[in-house]
């Protein structure tokens, strides 16, 4: 990983348009004879040293600034002055959220299952002072610290931990970095687990695990649904017996429901006829089926009888 310091030219826009203009001020009035050439010579290194004390920083960042090597403060965002060869800009602080990639490439699980896990955190400078001072690379040590506080979350956690409960190991891992990193200055935001990859073999038999779960759920609803549909006929069984003529009532309904498509056959056991007074019924049926379509009837065939 490259460094975190971000240093800028001598010059920006702003100290080059100055420096221009004040050479070209002090030539043009040695040319006019206005000043000696002694003078040209000590205008323009004014105006180089006028030029070098200006710089820039942008809106989301701090210069961290150091005299004589000392610790001086920080300057931006905006146009700032230092003095040259005194003092110096040691870095420019990115205060913006920013995010960092880390992987833990085959570490085992507290099941002894070997995965590799791809996580990304946010985080960002809240404290530029603390940032400058107190760690040289701050963007390598929280790489480092993430990488290293994934490995040990892994270790402590079985397979279907890892699988199911990725927010909550997200989270335990953002408060061990942001409680390694407030010192520095700096605060880890969210950490989010991108990916999670298991050995295909591992992968293959946890597919045919689940398929075999969801056929046994499969067996055991159907099985459940048979239990309730027996009871239910059980219960009706119960009060047909209990009362004939709502069993030939129901006995008509369903011969009724049958005869409703027109060129329908429905064939009935001889018995139910017998016990339920049906063929009274298929009969007025049938009659009144002949009468509205004429000559296209629907029988109604006894089974059993020639």
């Amino acid at each position: 990983m490259k460094t975190n310091k971000i240093t800028k030219g001598i010059l920006n826009p702003i100290s080059f348009s100055v420096l221009i203009i004040l050479i070209g001020s002090v030539t043009a009035l040695h040319y006019a004879n206005i000043i000696p050439i002694e003078a040209l010579i000590a205008l323009n290194l004014v105006s180089i040293f006028i030029a070098c004390s200006i710089h820039v920083a942008d809106q989301w960042e701090k210069a961290v600034v150091l005299r004589m090597g000392k610790y001086r403060g920080l300057k931006g965002p905006g146009v700032f002055f230092i003095i040259p060869i005194i003092d110096r800009i040691d870095n420019y602080i990115d205060q913006r959220v920013r995010v960092t990639d880390f992987k833990a490439e085959q570490t085992l699980t507290k099941d002894t299952v070997p995965v590799n896990v791809d996580a990304v955190v946010y985080w960002t400078v809240w404290d530029v002072e603390k940032a400058a001072l107190e760690v040289q690379e701050y963007e390598k040590a929280i790489e480092y610290i993430a990488q290293t506080g994934l490995r040990d979350i892994i270790g402590k956690h079985e397979l279907a931990d890892l699988l199911q409960e990725r927010d909550k190991i997200a989270e335990d891992l953002q408060q061990i970095l942001d409680h390694n990193t407030s010192p520095w200055g700096i605060t880890c935001q969210t950490v989010g687990i991108k990916d999670i990859v298991i050995p295909q073999d591992l992968a293959d038999a946890m597919s045919k695990e689940a398929q075999a779960e969801r056929e046994r759920r499969a067996r055991v609803i159907l099985g459940t649904a048979e239990t309730e549909i027996a009871e239910k006929f059980a219960r009706a069984s119960e009060q047909y017996s209990e009362n004939p003529v709502a069993l030939q009532l129901r006995g008509m309904n369903m011969l009724y429901e049958g005869l409703k498509e027109k060129g329908s056959m429905v064939i009935v056991p001889s018995s139910a006829l017998d016990n339920m007074n049906l063929g009274a019924m298929g009969g007025l049926v049938s009659l009144a089926k002949a009468n509205d379509m004429g000559t296209n009837q629907t029988p109604v065939v006894s089974a059993g009888q020639q």
